[in-house]
């Protein structure tokens, strides 16, 4: 009676294709948005990074087969978890980008002063800066940038193929320019409330200086906080073409 063997080489041509985009996936889903949630247990996120990975095998064509126990083994290793990082950072950055403009605004509405503590950065959040990455982490969802997150991994396979060239692949990225222009984006994204608020401020010293005897201290916060808020009902839906670019920028970088 004849025996099934299977040689090491056949071994290692099943398990290549689907162990490096699983630590390539895996990687992504510890800080991009909505996967990095700590509601969602870490075993979950194993098992759709080992489901997504089977699933999308017909897509890793042309990849090179690259043993375990093979001395490029430990550069594969880092390059596939320096880019799915590198994904899910930059989409993480879209967020960030919502948290400095909410910074922004509540800073001029005086809300600065009331900061939450937020999990998923592991720092304070004022108010604003709260409700805007709540929102857009729901407009996020909606215009299925999940999705987009999976298939910036999928395609950066294509341009980043499995070779361990780690470096070459960050020098590609320049992540540190969209980095850059995470400042600009959040000004942007602020400047009509500040703006609104600026011009609120100097009515108010105007004001102050034609009465002194008004108390600008307790007339002013309420008026700042209430154009505030009517500020942010105003050009909150202004905000979506603005987070959908970034959003595009960020992962025109992975050949999405």
């Amino acid at each position: 009676m004849a025996m099934i063997g299977f040689s090491e080489a056949q071994i290692m041509a099943w398990l290549s294709p689907v162990i490096w985009p699983f630590l390539r996936i895996l990687a992504m889903f510890s800080v991009a948005p909505v996967f990095s949630q700590r509601a969602i247990p870490m075993r979950y996120k194993v098992g759709m990074a080992l489901v997504i990975a089977l699933g999308a095998q017909a897509t890793f064509i042309g990849q090179p087969v690259i043993a375990l126990n093979s001395p490029e083994a430990v550069p594969t290793v880092i390059q596939q978890v320096g880019i799915g990082l590198a994904i899910g950072f930059s989409a993480r950055l879209v967020i960030a980008v919502l948290e400095m403009a909410g910074e922004a605004i509540g800073l001029q509405m005086g809300l600065n002063f009331a900061s939450f503590f937020d999990p998923v950065s592991g720092g304070q959040l004022s108010a604003v800066s709260r409700f805007l990455v709540q929102v857009f982490t729901l407009f996020f969802v909606v215009v299925n940038g999940h999705i987009f997150v999976l298939l910036a991994v999928m395609q950066s396979f294509t341009v980043f193929p499995v070779d361990g060239s780690f470096l070459q692949a960050v020098a590609q990225m320049r992540i540190h320019e969209f980095g850059s222009a995470l400042f600009s984006s959040a000004l942007w994204l602020a400047l009509p409330m500040m703006a609104l608020l600026l011009f609120t401020n100097l009515t108010m010293g105007i004001i102050t200086r034609i009465a002194p005897q008004m108390n600008i201290f307790a007339v002013g916060f309420p008026i700042t906080l209430t154009l505030g808020m009517v500020g942010i009902t105003a050009t909150l839906p202004m905000m979506e073409q603005p987070f959908m670019r970034v959003l595009e920028r960020a992962f025109s970088v992975f050949g999405v």
